[in-house]
């Protein structure tokens, strides 16, 4: 049996469980540990050390250490502090600070730019959705689609005297915005996450339609930035049932009369099953503090995305994954 520490021993006995490890410990179960880390195994391989420094890192406390910042929204630094601040933490990361120590920033950046090298952030988005699949919690039998903006900074108070490049500003309502957006295409009846894209601010949602859709989805919702998808060239062939928000001005400027009180009904039903698809951002926004982007240029912060939209995904189907992990067990 292995031997507790005393701050473990002191953690263990506490009777109190905080929120961060009833959460911790609900993604210990949900998470399916094994499929991301042999689909990742064959890209890392840990520096087998010499006999001295630090000790080669396994490829799971890292995989959880990544998901540690994305689930809290924390850099690098501030990641490796708060392990050695958090019990939790480590019993989550399986470190014993009584006998090692904690895998430091660079360690942990080393990490990261390997997963946004060979797209392994979206082989960990896929590889969840296909166990969410698995469990028929992902049926791809109708889309939501939508856009959120998430701001870059715009200052040219840095190294190069200018902003990202890769990040252009854009008008909503009457307040500029400068960044990039997360479009994404979600399942009409889980609001599960299948489809990510990545774009500047500046592009328009309609044009980002064709590659948010699944291929196998038989209706498609959409808000008023999408009149007009149906049309495009590379989707106007499809057999899709299509209900896009009317835009305001039209439904307003028609007379008043059974025609519009019906348009009114039947757009306001429209915008209760589409306002479904906002579950996403608030998980990743809220739930996780991802409202800016942390990197630069769209490849990194892309690359984000597909670990945050996997994660969040998990999030959404907590209830029906502890339900399918409690009936294993029984």
């Amino acid at each position: 049996m292995k031997q507790q520490s005393f701050a473990q021993a002191e953690f263990a006995g506490k009777k109190k469980v905080t929120r961060r490890e009833r959460f911790l410990g609900e993604m210990e179960q949900i998470v399916p540990w094994a499929a991301p880390i042999a689909a990742l195994k064959p890209y890392y391989f840990p520096h087998a050390g010499t006999g001295r420094g630090r000790r080669p890192i396994g490829l799971e406390r890292m995989l959880r250490m990544y998901c540690l910042q994305q689930w809290y929204s924390l850099a690098d630094e501030a990641l490796e502090d708060a392990i050695y601040d958090s019990q939790a933490l480590r019993n989550f990361v399986g470190i014993d600070l009584g006998k090692e120590s904690v895998p430091d920033a660079t360690t942990l950046l080393g990490f990261r730019h390997l997963l946004e090298k060979h797209d392994l952030t979206k082989t960990i988005f896929e590889t969840v959705n296909r166990h969410l699949r698995a469990r028929g919690l992902l049926l791809n039998k109708g889309t939501l689609t939508d856009a959120t903006i998430l701001a870059a900074p715009s200052s040219t108070k840095n190294k190069e005297k200018a902003r990202d490049p890769q990040m252009h500003q854009t008008r909503k309502g009457k307040q500029w915005y400068f960044g990039m957006k997360a479009h994404i295409g979600a399942d009409a009846d889980s609001v599960l996450v299948h489809t990510v894209v990545g774009t500047a601010a500046n592009v328009s949602d309609v044009t980002q339609t064709e590659h948010l859709l699944y291929g196998e989805e038989e209706i498609v919702f959409a808000d008023a930035g999408y009149i007009g998808a149906d049309k495009r060239q590379a989707l106007r062939d499809k057999p899709l049932k299509w209900h896009i928000a009317m835009k305001r001005g039209k439904l307003k400027a028609m007379a008043e009369g059974p025609l519009k009180e019906l348009t009114r009904r039947a757009e306001r039903l429209k915008a209760q099953l589409r306002s479904r698809v906002e579950h996403p951002f608030h998980v990743m926004k809220n739930l996780f503090g991802h409202r800016k982007v942390r990197y630069k240029g769209l490849a990194k912060n892309t690359a984000q995305l597909h670990a945050l939209f996997a994660l969040a995904n998990l999030v959404i189907a907590k209830k029906a994954l502890l339900d399918h992990s409690a009936q294993g067990a029984s």
